[in-house]
């Protein structure tokens, strides 16, 4: 499949992934994270510029791969029972995974459906932001080229459910201007929210890849709608980290999980056959988890309150954290987060009562939403 999006894509391979997106490496401010988040609270978009992102230390990159080692195999599990679960439901789908996390979930989707099921999935890349919505353009090119099948939206887990909110929202006001909407199928690996239509299992377990920021992403940053930027026609934009071309894990990470697919194929159709498996509470749990911490702990901005693994490390990898909520002060899927904590000297809080092995919370720093 021809990539239209970035030329060329970070390091995700063309056949793995079309990424609709708008190269500005270089056009794009970054700034420190302190100023960042000041602006951030005082009423600046988070998508209007980008942190500055380094490289982690050999310290943190030993726990990284410590990690993978242990948690290749979940991955490569959770992987394998959620592309069943969606080829069951949808026997010719489309793969949307949302950039940028979404996307490593999709693409080791595409590739266990073509190993393990024989089944070729066009898979895209495109950009979902808070309180922005979807990328337009970038829909309307997947219903054109993939006209008459199903979206399935992907992405590697739900924090609170904020995106799968997003999600919802955006597909029904593109619904009323337009025909043909997609319906809000959004499909995770670890939904501890309870908020995604499609999962794999409800754990908030240790996805490897939420443990780097581009180096495990292809190469990519987070999305940027900037209005100096982004006009028109245009994708979302996306800045491209070159430079860190030698330190890129993407395709080790990718690899390391795909060679447990076929070691695990009866386990994983078993799992794909239990819905219930990894059932931890109602639908909308996670949200109803997240308003209670922040009255608690007297946040009073929700959007301040990031639960679960994946958004607890994104905190500590780019945010200003006040501090850190944990559920089991010893889970070794916690490795990372005790180091990050401790180089920030960011206080852990042994916190029992909440459906997450973690949680953070963003320190006050202006007025406005985070």
């Amino acid at each position: 499949m021809k990539n239209i999006g970035l030329q060329p894509p970070g390091s995700f391979a063309p056949e793995d992934v079309t990424l609709l997106l708008r190269d500005v490496t270089g056009l794009v401010a970054e700034r420190e994270t302190a100023e960042r988040e000041n602006d951030i609270q005082r009423g600046r978009h988070y998508s209007e510029d980008l942190p500055i992102e380094r490289l982690p230390d050999a310290e943190y990159m030993e726990v990284f791969f410590r990690l993978l080692r242990a948690g290749a195999r979940r991955v490569a599990l959770y992987t394998g029972a959620l592309t069943r679960k969606v080829l069951r439901r949808f026997p010719r789908p489309v793969l949307v995974s949302l950039v940028r996390s979404g996307v490593p979930c999709g693409v080791l989707m595409r590739r266990y459906a073509r190993r393990e099921l024989a089944a070729e999935l066009p898979h895209f890349g495109l950009s979902i932001i808070r309180g922005k919505g979807l990328d337009e353009n970038a829909l309307r090119h997947i219903l054109a080229v993939c006209p008459g099948r199903p979206l399935v939206f992907v992405d590697g887990w739900t924090g609170k459910g904020a995106i799968a909110r997003e999600l919802a929202a955006a597909c029904a006001d593109f619904g009323r201007r337009h025909t043909g909407a997609p319906a809000p199928v959004l499909a995770v690996l670890s939904d501890p929210a309870g908020a995604a239509g499609l999962r794999a299992t409800r754990e908030d377990f240790l996805n490897p890849s939420c443990c780097l920021n581009s180096t495990v992403c292809g190469l990519i940053s987070r999305t940027v709608h900037n209005a100096a930027l982004i006009r028109g026609e245009d994708f979302h934009g996306v800045r491209v980290y070159r430079e860190f071309a030698g330190a890129d894990q993407t395709e080790f990470y990718l690899r390391e999980v795909e060679k447990w697919f076929q070691p695990l194929r009866e386990e994983t159709e078993a799992l794909a056959r239990d819905s219930g498996a990894g059932r931890a509470g109602d639908a909308g749990a996670g949200w109803a988890a997240a308003e209670r911490i922040g009255r608690e702990f007297g946040v009073s901005d929700i959007h301040r309150v990031k639960p679960g693994l994946g958004e607890t490390t994104r905190v500590l990898l780019r945010r200003v954290p006040e501090q850190i909520l944990i559920r089991e002060p010893d889970h070794p899927d916690l490795a990372h987060i005790r180091l990050l904590a401790r180089a920030k000297g960011v206080p852990l809080i042994p916190y029992a009562d909440m459906p997450y092995l973690c949680c953070g919370l963003i320190a006050a720093r202006g007025e406005g939403e985070s």
